[in-house]
């Protein structure tokens, strides 16, 4: 059973997430686009051909089948990313960053990196690695 310290560290991280999401919101929105849809045009970007399937991209970015599908539909609408259908499997649904995508990705990740930095700003490099130790070893 977790300790009361424990559970007050637990709740400080996820008001940590909310306020950070919070600083980002604003630049992001600046884009046209949440703090998910950047998290999938990431994703995108950095995968091979910049092409995933549909299940892998919602496990990546922490949402279920249907919760990805219901985010990628308007990001298909608006030219984000465009959907296919697998070569070698009908069942398969391929996600993928298109020409546009790719220029709002670069363009709201210099603003995620601003958010980044100031974000980090308070912390001594030292810090930072020792943060970056321990969210590795909790994720």
């Amino acid at each position: 059973m977790a300790n009361s310290s424990q559970s007050e560290l637990l709740l400080k991280l996820v008001a940590l997430h909310t306020k950070i999401q919070r600083q980002l919101s604003g630049p992001l929105s600046f884009h046209g686009i949440s703090f998910t849809e950047f998290q999938v045009l990431k994703q995108l970007h950095s995968a091979p051909a910049q092409k995933m399937r549909r299940i892998d991209l919602a496990q990546q970015v922490g949402l279920s089948a249907s919760g990805v599908t219901r985010l990628l539909n308007p990001m298909e609408k608006v030219g984000l990313i465009s959907k296919e259908v697998a070569a070698r499997d009908a069942r398969v649904s391929l996600v993928t960053l298109t020409g546009a995508g790719k220029t709002v990705f670069k363009d709201a990740d210099v603003s995620f990196r601003q958010v980044a930095a100031s974000v980090m700003a308070s912390l001594a490099e030292d810090d930072q690695q020792h943060l970056r130790r321990i969210t590795d070893s909790l994720l």
